[in-house]
């Protein structure tokens, strides 16, 4: 079989926002499996590349969490206030740089070592975004500050510390509704199994 570059001829793009972040619209010649080729279009959203980390505290079977204000997850019938783990936008940065960043702006707590565990694209029908995944111990000395974010970037954040079996049993209640977090407690329990 062809490789994908050789099954993918790109014949129009246009941007349709571009604003926040960049809404594409993409015509493309797809070449299917029994050889045709097919004519398709697409919408993509480029908001870039994240990384997520989450805060394990193994003696203690502890996470960090994050309590903050989602739009898109409040014009969805949600209440909006999603429990995450800390993450952000690159922003040309490398994943573990800015990943430690994140941590210490969203939850006060200044980690050193951090592992990646893997990468996922999140949404892949639509979103370009890559997002890496990273796990860290924390202790309470490793408490730099309060967290909360960055106030200037819209950032009002409650910082959560729970027991991994809690979060987990939030999860089943549908309190934890990220993607990303469910994901990374779900691989910290399976870890600890």
């Amino acid at each position: 079989m062809n490789t994908t570059d050789q099954r993918v001829r790109i014949i129009e793009s246009r941007i349709l926002a571009d604003d926040w972040f960049v809404l594409k619209k993409t015509t493309f010649d797809y070449l299917r499996r029994d050889n045709t080729w097919q004519r398709q279009s697409r919408e993509t959203y480029d908001r870039g590349n994240g990384a997520t980390l989450l805060l394990f505290n193994t003696a203690r079977q502890t996470v960090v969490l994050t309590r903050q204000f989602r739009f898109p997850a409040f014009v969805n019938g949600h209440d909006g206030m999603l429990i995450e783990a800390a993450a952000g936008l690159l922003d040309d940065a490398s994943p573990e740089t800015r990943i430690r960043a994140e941590v210490e702006e969203e939850t006060g707590y200044r980690v050193t070592h951090i592992e990646k565990v893997f990468d996922a694209f999140m949404s892949p029908g639509s979103v370009t975004e890559r997002l890496y995944f990273f796990i860290a111990e924390y202790d309470e000395g490793d408490r730099a500050g309060q967290g909360g974010g960055v106030a200037s970037e819209g950032e009002d954040i409650d910082v959560l510390e729970l027991p991994l079996e809690e979060a987990l049993a939030m999860i089943t209640r549908g309190e934890i509704m990220d993607g990303k977090t469910i994901m990374l407690l779900q691989h910290v329990a399976l870890r600890q199994r």
